[in-house]
């Protein structure tokens, strides 16, 4: 697959391991406002182990630059805008997250960059295990390398 854009609209799919793709999830709203909601067993197929955000990038700020072995994660910009560039090692794509209805769902073995953060972007991570440094591969090389011996 070629590189390509999502903004809500077709899921592009990489991954030959598990495939990114985006998630409608479930949205609950009234003259009151909206409400997400995201249930292990329902929205995802993963039990939520860790959660965090980020907040404040500046402005052309870069984040992820990573791998990981086994993690899957679920990512949701719940304000504002940014894109994750993701590479399963043969296909690249890129994902746009710009509403808290929508999340960006990443299975294992795929390198991930996160740019292009708008203003006052907070980011959500719902990942389906504790922290392990040993998960990662923070080097582009080696993992290019084992996500191709694994096709």
């Amino acid at each position: 697959m070629n590189s390509s854009s999502n903004a809500g609209g077709g899921s592009p799919t990489v991954g030959r391991v598990e495939p990114c793709h985006i998630i409608d999830l479930k949205e609950i709203s009234d003259q009151r406002g909206h409400l997400c909601v995201v249930q292990s067993g329902k929205e995802i197929d993963f039990d939520i182990k860790r959660a965090y955000y980020m907040y404040g990038m500046p402005e052309g700020a870069a984040r992820g630059a990573h791998g990981h072995r086994r993690l899957r994660q679920i990512i949701i910009a719940v304000h504002g805008r940014f894109e994750v560039v993701v590479d399963d090692g043969f296909s690249q794509a890129t994902f746009v997250l710009d509403h808290p209805s929508k999340g960006l769902y990443m299975g294992p073995m795929v390198w991930r960059d996160m740019i292009n953060f708008a203003p006052g972007t907070v980011g959500l991570w719902l990942v389906s295990d504790v922290y392990d440094e040993g998960d990662y591969y923070r080097d582009r090389e080696e993992f290019l390398r084992d996500a191709r011996a694994l096709a």
